[in-house]
């Protein structure tokens, strides 16, 4: 499941979370955001239990993207232990991003 998270939920959904996070910064016009959009539920079902996966509307909550420096979407952070440790800018195949995620949990 991924969990849609604005400035109020971010603090406690990402940055106190116990599990590492991906979190998918990205808006509605965005074609490409689009495009990821199943690819992103796709693999918040198969890692279920091992990352939690969460959506920021930058057009929404823009601090979030300010304060990460997100300045294209999509753009996914990751997250471990409260901290930003990778950011992807793009679309990609399911089967890099599969890769990324993998390569992100170890």
């Amino acid at each position: 499941m991924v969990i849609k998270v604005t400035e109020e939920t971010f603090e406690n959904e990402v940055l106190k979370s116990e599990l590492p996070v991906l979190v998918d910064c990205y808006a509605d016009w965005c074609g490409p955001c689009k495009m990821m959009a199943p690819v992103l539920e796709k693999m918040a079902e198969k890692f279920e239990g091992r990352l939690k996966v969460c959506k920021v509307n930058v057009d929404d909550d823009s601090a979030i993207a300010m304060q990460y420096n997100v300045m294209s979407i999509p753009n996914f952070i990751f997250f471990k232990n409260g901290e930003s440790v990778k950011n992807i800018v793009g679309g990609m195949s399911p089967k890099d991003f599969e890769q990324n995620i993998v390569a992100f949990l170890g």
